[in-house]
């Protein structure tokens, strides 16, 4: 695939959105993000993306401080397949890498393209990464804008190892599958040094929360950092040993990242 070579190629923008989706309540747009991510968001016609509708939500947001260069109706709004949201982008466990480049043609033809999810930073954490990968092999220029970082803010927040860490994802939802996980992943957090991060689907916060704090070791810490940028953000770490005593700290329905560190 190659476009006119007269025609300059669009910008692939790495477009952040808030933190707050899935959330009962909602923080303004300028609390999370910055002005020229706002008005670069809102001159963008062309998107690719995790979901339509929550983008379209997104968009009326924005229109509301900057006005978009088109109107919501007349934005073009493509969702990536879900094999990508299923398999992931990377092609793992024998599946094939998705090829994005086909989803680039606007760009080749000149247009500026915006790369979202429904939260946080496209491609981290987030389906988006074989668009990137597909926007260099084209040859088009990427640029993230600036944005929250879900894992970033947590890994912060906690107290834990912040130079030494790893997103592993989510964990195996078979309860014995899950243990052995959780065993591995507290000696790299305890011998090693590096603090692990983790995430939950909606509505099985409460079954990962009995898992960890029944799974690791006393002495192990344990952080959880959920509503990251809403006034509701609940951020905490403590010892396993502590955390038995209390009750589950989040609902069962707040993005929420789980980490474990020494």
């Amino acid at each position: 695939m190659s476009g006119n070579a007269s025609t300059p190629k669009g910008t692939l923008y790495l477009v952040p959105a808030p933190l707050d989706f899935g959330c009962d309540s909602q923080a303004p747009l300028t609390d999370a993000l910055p002005e020229g991510t706002l008005r670069q968001a809102a001159g963008l016609t062309h998107w690719i993306c995790e979901n339509a509708k929550s983008t379209r939500a997104y968009l009326k947001r924005v229109d509301a401080i900057h006005p978009l260069a088109k109107v919501l109706q007349e934005q073009t709004i493509t969702e990536l397949p879900r094999e990508v949201h299923k398999k992931g982008d990377h092609g793992g466990r024998g599946n094939a890498q998705f090829d994005a480049k086909p989803m680039l043609a606007a760009a080749l033809a000149g247009e500026d393209i915006g790369l979202i999810s429904e939260a946080g930073m496209p491609a981290v954490a987030d389906p988006g990464s074989s668009v990137v990968r597909a926007a260099h092999d084209l040859g088009i220029p990427v640029v993230p804008l600036v944005g929250p970082v879900s894992l970033l803010l947590a890994i912060a927040a906690s107290g834990l190892n912040g130079q030494n860490f790893a997103f592993v994802g989510y964990l195996p939802q078979d309860n014995a599958e899950r243990a052995k996980r959780l065993k591995d992943l507290e000696t790299l957090a305890v011998k090693h040094g590096q603090s692990q991060l983790f995430i939950e689907t909606p509505y099985r916060n409460a079954a990962i929360w009995q898992a960890l704090v029944q799974g690791l070791q006393p002495n192990t810490r344990l952080a959880i950092a959920s509503g990251l940028t809403l006034a509701t953000a609940n951020i905490q770490s403590r010892p396993v040993q502590r955390w038995r005593d209390l009750p589950c700290p989040v609902d069962n329905r707040t993005p929420t990242v789980f980490l474990i560190g020494a």
